[in-house]
């Protein structure tokens, strides 16, 4: 009984060290998108306020939004049925929204998230990289996994190359 139970414990003990080392085998490899400095003089997209806790995403996008496109990503933008080329960056830049006065107003950075296309290296997500940093601090990143953090949601925009954000003339 002894000797059983033990081959059964090295037994879990061998499945348990093949099942950590193929998860770090296969872990994917730490972000190289960076910061992306000077964005607030690119194309200014959009800008929305989620406000309320009526709003789906409020737990985790409430706030101050604002979205800006790098110039390659800006002339795809423009199109009908945009097809952006590799080197396009959109900037999703959260701030907490503070009510002053009647008003809405920017407070502290929540997150700056970047996606950058590039068709070969991140072709398991639809093109893009993901990269967020945590407070708009580039030292805090915080996509753990691109895939089921930011893809999952983008995916369903499969139509305008998973973009969420339209061109408004």
């Amino acid at each position: 009984m002894q000797k059983e139970r033990t081959v059964w414990l090295g037994a879990a003990a061998v499945v348990a060290a093949a099942v950590t080392a193929l998860a770090f085998a296969q872990a994917p490899a730490a972000s190289t998108i960076q910061f992306p400095a000077g964005y607030r003089n690119w194309t200014h997209v959009k800008s929305m306020v989620i406000h309320d806790k009526a709003h789906p995403l409020f737990d985790a996008f409430g706030g101050i939004h604002h979205v800006y496109v790098n110039e390659r990503g800006a002339q795809a933008l423009r199109q009908e049925n945009p097809k952006y080329p590799d080197g396009s960056i959109f900037v999703f830049d959260l701030l907490e929204a503070r009510l002053e006065s009647g008003a809405y107003v920017e407070g502290s950075r929540k997150v700056l998230a970047v996606m950058v296309k590039d068709s070969r290296k991140y072709a398991a997500t639809g093109g893009w990289g993901f990269e967020a940093f945590a407070g708009g601090d580039p030292s805090r990143r915080a996509v753990q996994d691109a895939a089921t953090e930011c893809f999952q949601c983008h995916a369903a925009q499969k139509a305008t190359d998973y973009v969420f954000s339209k061109w408004r003339p």
